[in-house]
């Protein structure tokens, strides 16, 4: 058997810094040629928000990118969160600055007016009668509630810079539209704990006392009682109730609030609330939490459940606590709230009839929960109707497996029926989303029409998408289907169906025409336009463009979406790039689906491979990297053979063509994409060079499971070290471009794996560099930061594909 893990010399051990620096020779930042440089630089389209009653459309803008000097920002990095502790606000929140109105059918937008000078918006919310938009503004000292009236395009503000919103959106809408519960910076909040400066007092102390605690490898965590501290004062909020007219009045006490919910009544609230003690192992989201009814007006009604700290967990991807869980509001009833509960102890490795089993409790909340309906496989969601109608959905990842139970909930004596019993990474066989409308309290449920309720699918086929409309019959449990797009030269996505006027929403797009949405009325075939978002990449817009597909040695379907440089010229050869990102399934059938669509937009977002189209590049994106482990044998058992697989079969492929000279391609690929390249350089020469981005390479960092993979280190270490590309950096033998941002939040994807990974392939005399970009996460986000990647990208492919020297 091979050593568990290599051991490596002091040499290859030691800090990074200095090789790093002697081989950084772009001190500043840099940008890429013009042909790339002209598709980052654009403006983008508006987000789209439509109202239920498709009276009004929201139209909400944003700069592409944020610049390297809001990544700068002061950040504290807690429990999971990263928080700017001057605004109290996530750090790394995405901000629109620009409001407009376009009355639904209407060619006329109206540009909101009253909005602050240099808007940073963000957490938009609809009032529950859709009159108003709630959102806030982060100015440089914290942030405000402002409110947009719907009718008049005009934004006001209603509380100072007072609001917290570490904890995620601050702002919940009163039921009756009058205004708000926010949560607010209580008044004894104490200084927080300079971090950086403060001497300590004592060590860290961790405990193990004998209980398995089989947690994935967590960023951002606490690491200290500093930590401990700083962590309760930003997460700690005063409930305050905020009128229309920006009237403030006490809620609730301070606490560290989480999710608010109000009953669709609006007589009660729901109210998650974390408490001590703090781990060290684990984020927040599985620190001790309370979760507490109180009436509207703040008094609190009664205790519902009581969860400690969860650091201990069965093994496995399908465990979960024990004690009552997914706690939320019936959305068809006033005020009952549904929870469910494990049947198996929350151990997967149990074999039980029922795993969960979902339960209700109706106001006020004093009597004993009755039974709903128990599920076969982990419990996932409820979709209500009315009295006598509801879907439970569950699922299990180890088979695969989800069904959908059709159940009554007013009679519990009846037996659910199975309506959808599937393998749900079979596109092929999706039945498709149930349409749902708003009623009476403004909640979301099933839209049943005499017995029968709707489904919108994607419409994925072995001969194309064609999304469709199904007519459900709930008593037969028979479909009919009342639409079909016929597009093949275009995608129709089916968004949303009104079932009283018999019209659809839908968002149309090509390869070269940017998204719009239109209505569809049934029987018909004219079209009305609702929006009109020109294509901002036009230089582009004309690639050739398809989906191709093909077989691997061992018969498998692949696919993948080929593009043809913008001056392609018929016999000749072209250099090639592959991006491609792996993914785990259970059965060759549901692998060798193909979900790719050649009519898909085409966006050059900033982690694309697309630009190179006009460097003179054949780009092969999405390859399709199937990684298959049928019954007992487990995807990974095999990786790396079928990894090679995966890739000599798309090259082959595009060679086939007369496309590409296939001494000239190169791989690459983001965080698990960025793991297969290097698994692919160190064990093929089906390459000539590589670029790998925010992966982690050495899997004895992540000893209690990772991606797919849910077995520990001590299980599978045969599987651990095979796929490592760390302990195969000796057989590293073509150039690697490794990129990471130096504050990846990621799990696994520490910016250590690729600081180790390149200072051991330094030391084995491979031909790699390393590039850190300052304050980026797993994603980049500066404008600075995608330039100079892009710059970094093009010259390495430039160097060692492009113009790699023939054989």
């Amino acid at each position: 058997m091979r050593p568990k893990m290599l051991l490596l010399s002091a040499a290859l051990m030691m800090a990074t810094s200095a090789s790093i620096a002697a081989n950084n020779d772009a001190l500043v930042y840099q940008e890429p040629s013009q042909e790339i440089k002209e598709l980052v630089d654009v403006k983008l389209a508006p987000y789209t928000l439509i109202d239920d009653k498709r009276e009004n459309m929201l139209l909400i803008y944003r700069d592409s990118y944020k610049s390297i000097a809001d990544l700068s920002i002061k950040e504290m990095r807690l429990a999971g969160l990263r928080i700017n502790p001057v605004t109290n606000i996530g750090s790394r929140v995405t901000y629109f600055n620009e409001v407009k109105i376009q009355p639904v059918g209407k060619s006329k937008i109206k540009t909101v007016s009253g909005l602050p000078n240099n808007p940073r918006l963000t957490n938009f919310s609809w009032s529950p009668n859709q009159k108003y938009m709630a959102m806030t503004h982060t100015t440089e000292t914290g942030v405000e509630l402002w409110v947009v009236d719907i009718k008049k395009a005009k934004a006001r503000r209603l509380t100072d810079a007072t609001l917290n919103a570490n904890m995620g959106n601050p702002i919940d809408w009163l039921q009756d539209s009058s205004g708000f519960i926010v949560k607010m910076l209580p008044e004894n909040r104490k200084p927080l704990i300079n971090t950086e400066q403060a001497v300590p007092v004592g060590p860290t102390i961790s405990v193990s006392d004998g209980k398995k605690a089989q947690n994935r490898t967590y960023q951002d965590l606490l690491k200290n009682k500093n930590d401990e501290f700083n962590f309760e004062q930003l997460a700690s909020s005063s409930l305050k109730r905020v009128t229309l007219r920006g009237k403030v009045t006490d809620w609730a006490e301070p606490g560290m609030y989480g999710s608010i919910t109000f009953s669709p009544d609006g007589n009660y609230v729901l109210v998650a609330e974390y408490d001590r003690p703090f781990s060290y192992l684990v984020p927040y989201d599985r620190f001790p939490m309370t979760s507490t009814v109180y009436t509207k007006r703040g008094k609190i009604v009664t205790d519902i459940e009581k969860v400690p700290l969860i650091e201990d967990l069965p093994k496995g991807f399908m465990a979960t606590r024990e004690g009552k869980r997914s706690i939320q509001w019936r959305d068809d009833k006033p005020a009952t709230l549904t929870f469910v509960e494990a049947l198996d102890g929350g151990d997967p490795a149990k074999e039980v009839a029922f795993r969960d089993k979902v339960s209700q409790l109706p106001a006020p909340f004093d009597g004993k929960p009755s039974l709903l309906i128990k599920t076969q496989n982990r419990y996932a969601d409820i979709i209500w109707g009315d009295d006598n109608n509801a879907i439970a959905v569950d699922y299990w990842w180890n088979t695969r497996n989800t069904k959908e139970y059709l159940f009554n909930p007013s009679d519990t004596s009846q037996k659910p029926i199975t309506i959808v019993d599937r393998n749900y990474q079979d596109r092929y066989s999706d039945p498709g989303n149930i349409v749902t409308k708003r009623n009476q309290y403004g909640r979301s449920v099933m839209d049943i029409d005499n017995g029968q309720v709707y489904l919108l699918g994607d419409g994925y086929s072995k001969d194309g998408q064609f999304p469709f409309l199904d007519k459900f019959d709930l008593k037969s449990q028979k479909s009919e289907r009342l639409y079909r797009s016929e597009y093949t030269d275009r995608i129709e996505d089916l968004r949303d169906f009104d079932v009283d006027t018999k019209q659809l929403l839908v968002r149309i797009e090509s390869s070269s025409d940017y998204p719009n949405y239109y209505f569809r009325k049934l029987g018909k075939d004219k079209l009305q336009q609702l929006t009109d978002f020109e294509n901002p990449f036009k230089s582009i817009q004309d690639v050739q463009k398809e989906v191709i597909t093909y077989k691997r040695d061992d018969g498998l379907d692949l696919t993948g979406t080929l593009y043809l440089p913008t001056d392609y010229q018929e016999g000749k050869k072209y250099p090639m790039i592959l991006w491609a990102y792996p993914r785990e399934y259970k059965d060759k059938s549901s692998a060798g689906q193909n979900t790719q669509n050649p009519n898909e937009f085409t966006y050059p977002f900033w982690g694309s491979p697309i630009y190179w189209v006009k460097k003179g590049y054949v780009v092969l994106d999405d390859a399709a990297f199937p990684i298959v482990g049928e019954g007992d044998e487990e995807p990974n058992d095999t990786f790396r053979t079928q990894l090679v697989a995966n890739a000599k079969a798309a090259i082959d492929a595009v060679d086939k063509r007369g496309l590409i000279d296939r001494n000239r391609v190169a791989v690459g690929g983001h965080s698990y994409g960025a793991f297969m390249v290097a698994n692919l350089l160190s064990h093929s020469d089906l390459f000539a060079a590589g670029i790998a981005r925010s992966g982690a390479y050495n899997r004895t960092l992540t000893p209690f499971g990772f991606q797919s993979e849910e077995r520990s280190y001590w299980e599978a270490p045969e599987v651990y070290y095979t796929m490592s590309p760390f302990m195969h950096a000796d057989k590293m033998k073509t150039p690697l471009l490794i990129v990471h941002g130096d504050s990846d939040n990621n799990s696994g994807t520490y910016p250590m794996q690729s600081e180790r990974y390149f200072n051991a392939l330094k030391g084995l005399g491979a031909t790699a560099r390393l590039v850190m970009l300052p304050k980026e996460s797993h994603g980049y986000r500066a404008k600075e930061s995608i330039m100079h990647l892009l710059w970094e990208q093009d010259q390495w492919l430039e160097k060692y594909v492009k113009n790699k020297p023939a054989k």
